[in-house]
Protein backbone atom coordinates (compact mmCIF):
# COMPACT_ATOMS: atom_id res chain seq x y z
CA UNK A 1 0.00 0.00 0.00
CA UNK A 2 1.02 3.61 -0.54
CA UNK A 3 -0.29 7.02 0.46
CA UNK A 4 -1.29 9.24 -2.45
CA UNK A 5 -3.04 12.50 -3.32
CA UNK A 6 -6.20 11.50 -5.20
CA UNK A 7 -9.20 13.28 -6.67
CA UNK A 8 -12.58 11.78 -7.57
CA UNK A 9 -14.06 14.88 -9.23
CA UNK A 10 -12.74 17.94 -11.01
CA UNK A 11 -12.57 21.21 -9.11
CA UNK A 12 -10.42 23.41 -6.88
CA UNK A 13 -7.58 22.34 -4.59
CA UNK A 14 -10.15 21.09 -2.07
CA UNK A 15 -10.85 18.00 -4.26
CA UNK A 16 -7.34 16.68 -3.53
CA UNK A 17 -7.52 13.98 -0.87
CA UNK A 18 -4.78 12.16 1.09
CA UNK A 19 -5.66 8.47 0.65
CA UNK A 20 -4.21 4.99 0.86
CA UNK A 21 -3.91 3.16 -2.47
CA UNK A 22 -2.72 -0.27 -3.52
CA UNK A 23 0.53 -0.48 -5.51
CA UNK A 24 0.73 -3.60 -7.69
CA UNK A 25 3.81 -5.59 -8.58
CA UNK A 26 5.42 -4.33 -11.81
CA UNK A 27 4.29 -6.12 -14.94
CA UNK A 28 6.28 -6.75 -18.13
CA UNK A 29 8.24 -3.64 -19.10
CA UNK A 30 7.40 -1.89 -15.83
CA UNK A 31 9.25 -0.90 -12.66
CA UNK A 32 8.13 0.10 -9.19
CA UNK A 33 9.78 3.16 -7.76
CA UNK A 34 9.70 4.76 -4.31
CA UNK A 35 9.54 8.52 -4.59
CA UNK A 36 12.05 10.72 -2.80
CA UNK A 37 10.64 13.95 -4.25
CA UNK A 38 7.73 14.94 -6.52
CA UNK A 39 7.37 18.00 -8.74
CA UNK A 40 4.45 20.45 -8.84
CA UNK A 41 3.47 21.93 -12.21
CA UNK A 42 0.65 23.87 -13.83
CA UNK A 43 -0.36 20.79 -15.83
CA UNK A 44 -1.29 19.20 -12.48
CA UNK A 45 -3.68 22.11 -11.90
CA UNK A 46 -5.16 21.79 -15.39
CA UNK A 47 -5.84 18.08 -14.83
CA UNK A 48 -7.30 18.62 -11.36
CA UNK A 49 -9.60 21.42 -12.57
CA UNK A 50 -10.83 19.45 -15.57
CA UNK A 51 -9.33 21.77 -18.19
CA UNK A 52 -7.33 18.72 -19.30
CA UNK A 53 -9.69 15.77 -19.02
CA UNK A 54 -8.51 12.48 -17.51
CA UNK A 55 -10.30 9.38 -16.23
CA UNK A 56 -11.50 9.59 -12.61
CA UNK A 57 -10.69 8.72 -9.90
CA UNK A 58 -7.08 9.75 -10.46
CA UNK A 59 -3.81 10.32 -8.65
CA UNK A 60 -2.46 13.82 -9.33
CA UNK A 61 1.06 14.66 -10.49
CA UNK A 62 3.24 14.17 -13.55
CA UNK A 63 6.85 14.31 -12.35
CA UNK A 64 8.98 12.59 -9.74
CA UNK A 65 12.32 11.16 -8.70
CA UNK A 66 13.17 8.16 -6.60
CA UNK A 67 14.71 4.70 -6.36
CA UNK A 68 13.80 1.58 -8.32
CA UNK A 69 12.42 -1.02 -5.90
CA UNK A 70 11.45 -3.82 -8.31
CA UNK A 71 11.42 -4.56 -12.02
CA UNK A 72 9.04 -6.55 -14.22
CA UNK A 73 9.82 -9.11 -16.89
CA UNK A 74 11.87 -7.89 -19.81
CA UNK A 75 13.22 -4.76 -18.12
CA UNK A 76 16.89 -4.28 -19.02
CA UNK A 77 17.24 -0.51 -18.78
CA UNK A 78 17.17 -0.39 -14.96
CA UNK A 79 17.79 -2.51 -11.88
CA UNK A 80 16.70 -2.26 -8.23
CA UNK A 81 18.57 0.53 -6.45
CA UNK A 82 18.93 2.77 -9.52
CA UNK A 83 18.24 6.49 -9.03
CA UNK A 84 15.68 7.58 -11.61
CA UNK A 85 13.39 10.45 -12.57
CA UNK A 86 10.55 11.04 -15.00
CA UNK A 87 8.16 13.64 -16.36
CA UNK A 88 5.20 13.85 -18.67
CA UNK A 89 3.02 11.02 -17.35
CA UNK A 90 -0.77 11.36 -17.37
CA UNK A 91 -1.09 11.68 -13.61
CA UNK A 92 0.02 9.23 -10.97
CA UNK A 93 2.92 11.16 -9.46
CA UNK A 94 1.69 12.49 -6.09
CA UNK A 95 2.33 9.28 -4.16
CA UNK A 96 4.89 7.49 -2.03
CA UNK A 97 5.46 4.71 -4.57
CA UNK A 98 4.12 3.77 -7.97
CA UNK A 99 4.49 1.47 -10.96
CA UNK A 100 5.58 3.09 -14.22
CA UNK A 101 6.77 1.95 -17.65
CA UNK A 102 10.54 1.59 -17.64
CA UNK A 103 10.98 3.38 -20.96
CA UNK A 104 9.57 6.59 -19.42
CA UNK A 105 12.38 6.83 -16.85
CA UNK A 106 15.75 8.56 -17.02
CA UNK A 107 18.78 7.42 -15.03
CA UNK A 108 19.93 10.24 -12.76
CA UNK A 109 23.58 11.34 -12.80
CA UNK A 110 25.19 11.22 -9.37
CA UNK A 111 25.59 15.01 -9.38
CA UNK A 112 21.80 15.56 -9.61
CA UNK A 113 19.84 15.20 -6.35
CA UNK A 114 16.34 13.75 -6.11
CA UNK A 115 15.04 17.18 -5.16
CA UNK A 116 16.69 18.84 -8.16
CA UNK A 117 15.36 16.14 -10.47
CA UNK A 118 11.79 16.50 -9.21
CA UNK A 119 12.07 20.26 -9.66
CA UNK A 120 13.50 20.18 -13.16
CA UNK A 121 12.47 17.17 -15.22
CA UNK A 122 9.16 18.44 -16.57
CA UNK A 123 10.23 22.07 -16.64
CA UNK A 124 13.71 21.39 -18.01
CA UNK A 125 12.56 18.96 -20.70
CA UNK A 126 9.94 21.55 -21.66
CA UNK A 127 12.62 24.21 -22.06
CA UNK A 128 14.80 21.79 -24.03
CA UNK A 129 12.15 21.13 -26.64
CA UNK A 130 11.03 24.77 -26.77
CA UNK A 131 14.43 26.34 -27.44
CA UNK A 132 16.15 23.44 -29.23
CA UNK A 133 13.41 21.83 -31.29
CA UNK A 134 10.17 23.83 -31.58
CA UNK A 135 12.33 26.81 -32.52
CA UNK A 136 16.07 26.33 -32.54
CA UNK A 137 17.20 29.61 -31.02
CA UNK A 138 20.42 31.02 -32.45
CA UNK A 139 22.97 33.32 -30.84
CA UNK A 140 22.04 36.96 -31.31
CA UNK A 141 18.31 36.37 -31.77
CA UNK A 142 15.79 38.17 -29.55
CA UNK A 143 13.01 36.18 -27.89
CA UNK A 144 10.14 36.95 -25.53
CA UNK A 145 9.55 34.52 -22.66
CA UNK A 146 6.45 35.12 -20.53
CA UNK A 147 6.33 34.15 -16.83
CA UNK A 148 10.10 34.48 -16.75
CA UNK A 149 10.34 34.13 -12.95
CA UNK A 150 8.49 30.81 -12.79
CA UNK A 151 9.96 27.32 -12.74
CA UNK A 152 10.06 26.99 -16.53
CA UNK A 153 10.97 30.65 -17.00
CA UNK A 154 14.04 30.70 -14.74
CA UNK A 155 15.43 27.60 -16.46
CA UNK A 156 14.64 29.06 -19.88
CA UNK A 157 16.35 32.39 -19.16
CA UNK A 158 19.56 30.59 -18.16
CA UNK A 159 19.45 28.22 -21.14
CA UNK A 160 18.77 31.04 -23.60
CA UNK A 161 21.62 33.08 -22.11
CA UNK A 162 23.93 30.09 -22.64
CA UNK A 163 22.81 30.00 -26.29
CA UNK A 164 23.71 33.66 -26.71
CA UNK A 165 20.14 34.90 -27.23
CA UNK A 166 18.78 38.25 -26.07
CA UNK A 167 15.91 37.51 -23.66
CA UNK A 168 12.92 39.76 -22.95
CA UNK A 169 11.06 38.29 -19.98
CA UNK A 170 7.75 39.30 -18.47
CA UNK A 171 6.55 39.03 -14.86
CA UNK A 172 3.96 40.57 -12.54
CA UNK A 173 6.10 42.28 -9.90
CA UNK A 174 9.42 44.08 -9.77
CA UNK A 175 10.73 41.38 -7.43
CA UNK A 176 9.90 38.72 -10.01
CA UNK A 177 11.48 40.84 -12.75
CA UNK A 178 14.66 41.08 -10.69
CA UNK A 179 14.64 37.29 -10.35
CA UNK A 180 14.27 36.88 -14.11
CA UNK A 181 17.17 39.27 -14.77
CA UNK A 182 19.27 37.40 -12.21
CA UNK A 183 18.70 34.22 -14.21
CA UNK A 184 19.69 35.68 -17.56
CA UNK A 185 16.91 37.88 -18.91
CA UNK A 186 18.41 40.95 -20.56
CA UNK A 187 15.15 42.81 -19.96
CA UNK A 188 12.07 42.05 -17.87
CA UNK A 189 8.77 43.82 -18.44
CA UNK A 190 6.51 44.26 -15.40
CA UNK A 191 3.17 43.74 -17.11
CA UNK A 192 1.29 45.43 -14.25
CA UNK A 193 3.09 48.75 -14.75
CA UNK A 194 4.38 48.60 -18.34
CA UNK A 195 2.86 47.94 -21.75
CA UNK A 196 4.39 44.71 -23.05
CA UNK A 197 4.00 45.47 -26.74
CA UNK A 198 5.33 49.02 -26.49
CA UNK A 199 8.39 47.88 -24.54
CA UNK A 200 9.13 44.99 -26.92
CA UNK A 201 8.94 47.32 -29.92
CA UNK A 202 11.14 49.83 -28.11
CA UNK A 203 13.76 47.21 -27.22
CA UNK A 204 13.82 45.75 -30.75
CA UNK A 205 13.79 49.07 -32.57
CA UNK A 206 10.31 48.37 -33.90
CA UNK A 207 11.31 45.07 -35.51
CA UNK A 208 9.71 42.59 -33.13
CA UNK A 209 11.12 39.24 -32.03
CA UNK A 210 11.88 35.95 -33.74
CA UNK A 211 9.80 33.91 -31.33
CA UNK A 212 7.49 34.36 -28.34
CA UNK A 213 7.10 31.60 -25.75
CA UNK A 214 3.75 31.96 -23.99
CA UNK A 215 2.50 29.76 -21.14
CA UNK A 216 0.08 32.39 -19.83
CA UNK A 217 -2.61 31.84 -22.46
CA UNK A 218 -5.73 33.97 -22.75
CA UNK A 219 -4.42 37.19 -21.17
CA UNK A 220 -1.29 37.53 -23.32
CA UNK A 221 -2.10 35.73 -26.56
CA UNK A 222 -2.93 38.62 -28.87
CA UNK A 223 -0.18 40.81 -27.43
CA UNK A 224 2.29 37.99 -28.00
CA UNK A 225 1.35 37.78 -31.68
CA UNK A 226 1.87 41.52 -32.08
CA UNK A 227 5.36 41.29 -30.53
CA UNK A 228 6.60 39.12 -33.42
CA UNK A 229 8.53 40.22 -36.46
CA UNK A 230 7.12 39.19 -39.88
CA UNK A 231 7.15 35.38 -40.24
CA UNK A 232 7.90 35.05 -36.52
CA UNK A 233 6.77 32.06 -34.47
CA UNK A 234 4.25 32.16 -31.62
CA UNK A 235 4.68 29.16 -29.29
CA UNK A 236 1.74 28.64 -26.96
CA UNK A 237 2.52 25.99 -24.35
CA UNK A 238 0.29 26.73 -21.35
CA UNK A 239 -2.92 28.28 -20.04
CA UNK A 240 -2.11 29.89 -16.68
CA UNK A 241 -4.71 32.64 -17.25
CA UNK A 242 -7.17 30.37 -19.06
CA UNK A 243 -7.34 28.75 -22.49
CA UNK A 244 -6.84 30.83 -25.62
CA UNK A 245 -10.18 31.53 -27.38
CA UNK A 246 -10.74 30.52 -31.02
CA UNK A 247 -8.28 32.23 -33.38
CA UNK A 248 -9.10 33.98 -36.67
CA UNK A 249 -6.34 32.68 -38.96
CA UNK A 250 -6.54 35.85 -41.05
CA UNK A 251 -4.99 37.66 -38.08
CA UNK A 252 -1.77 35.70 -38.62
CA UNK A 253 -1.61 36.99 -42.19
CA UNK A 254 -2.45 40.55 -41.23
CA UNK A 255 0.32 40.63 -38.59
CA UNK A 256 3.00 39.45 -41.01
CA UNK A 257 2.43 35.84 -42.12
CA UNK A 258 3.07 34.56 -38.62
CA UNK A 259 3.50 30.96 -37.54
CA UNK A 260 1.53 29.60 -34.57
CA UNK A 261 1.94 26.31 -32.70
CA UNK A 262 0.45 24.80 -29.54
CA UNK A 263 2.91 22.34 -28.05
CA UNK A 264 3.04 19.67 -25.35
CA UNK A 265 5.95 17.78 -23.83
CA UNK A 266 4.50 14.30 -24.42
CA UNK A 267 4.83 14.64 -28.20
CA UNK A 268 8.50 15.60 -27.95
CA UNK A 269 9.51 12.64 -25.76
CA UNK A 270 7.18 10.04 -27.24
CA UNK A 271 10.08 7.92 -28.51
CA UNK A 272 12.63 6.47 -26.09
CA UNK A 273 15.48 7.92 -28.16
CA UNK A 274 13.95 11.41 -27.92
CA UNK A 275 13.62 11.14 -24.15
CA UNK A 276 17.21 9.96 -23.80
CA UNK A 277 18.61 12.74 -25.99
CA UNK A 278 16.56 15.46 -24.30
CA UNK A 279 17.41 14.21 -20.79
CA UNK A 280 21.11 13.98 -21.63
CA UNK A 281 21.13 17.60 -22.85
CA UNK A 282 19.22 18.77 -19.77
CA UNK A 283 21.56 16.94 -17.39
CA UNK A 284 24.58 18.40 -19.18
CA UNK A 285 23.22 21.93 -18.81
CA UNK A 286 22.66 21.39 -15.07
CA UNK A 287 25.84 19.50 -14.19
CA UNK A 288 27.95 22.02 -16.15
CA UNK A 289 26.48 24.85 -14.08
CA UNK A 290 24.95 26.64 -17.09
CA UNK A 291 21.50 26.06 -15.60
CA UNK A 292 20.87 26.14 -11.86
CA UNK A 293 17.60 24.71 -10.57
CA UNK A 294 16.07 26.77 -7.78
CA UNK A 295 13.60 25.18 -5.36
CA UNK A 296 11.81 27.99 -3.61
CA UNK A 297 8.92 26.09 -1.99
CA UNK A 298 8.86 22.62 -0.43
CA UNK A 299 5.75 20.97 1.04
CA UNK A 300 5.04 17.59 2.61
CA UNK A 301 3.32 15.41 0.03
CA UNK A 302 0.11 15.39 2.08
CA UNK A 303 -0.08 19.20 1.72
CA UNK A 304 -0.32 19.18 -2.07
CA UNK A 305 -3.58 21.18 -2.00
CA UNK A 306 -1.79 24.12 -0.39
CA UNK A 307 0.95 23.91 -3.01
CA UNK A 308 -1.74 24.18 -5.69
CA UNK A 309 -3.31 27.20 -4.00
CA UNK A 310 -0.01 29.08 -3.95
CA UNK A 311 0.83 28.11 -7.54
CA UNK A 312 -2.54 29.30 -8.85
CA UNK A 313 -2.30 32.53 -6.87
CA UNK A 314 1.04 33.31 -8.58
CA UNK A 315 2.71 33.28 -5.15
CA UNK A 316 5.56 30.99 -6.22
CA UNK A 317 8.80 31.54 -8.09
CA UNK A 318 11.21 28.94 -9.36
CA UNK A 319 10.22 25.33 -8.65
CA UNK A 320 7.94 23.79 -6.03
CA UNK A 321 8.32 20.21 -4.84
CA UNK A 322 6.56 17.76 -2.53
CA UNK A 323 8.39 15.40 -0.18
CA UNK A 324 6.83 12.09 0.91
CA UNK A 325 6.84 11.54 4.67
Amino acid sequence: MSKAICFEQFGGPEVLKWMEVEVPEPGPGEVRIRHKAVGVNFVDVYQRSGLYKMPLPAIAGNEGAGVVEAIGDGVTLFKPGDRVAYAGTSGGGYCESRVIKADRLSLLPGAVSFEQAAAMMLKGLTVQYLVRRTYRVQAGETVVFHAAAGGVGTIACQWLRALGAKVIGTAGTEEKCELARKHGADYCINYRTENILERVKEITGGEGTAVVYDSVGKDTFETSLKCLRPRGLMVSFGNASGPVPPVDLLLLSQLGSLYLTRTGLATYIAERSELEEASAELFEMVTSGKVKVEINRTFPLKDAAQAHRELEARQTTGSTILIPD
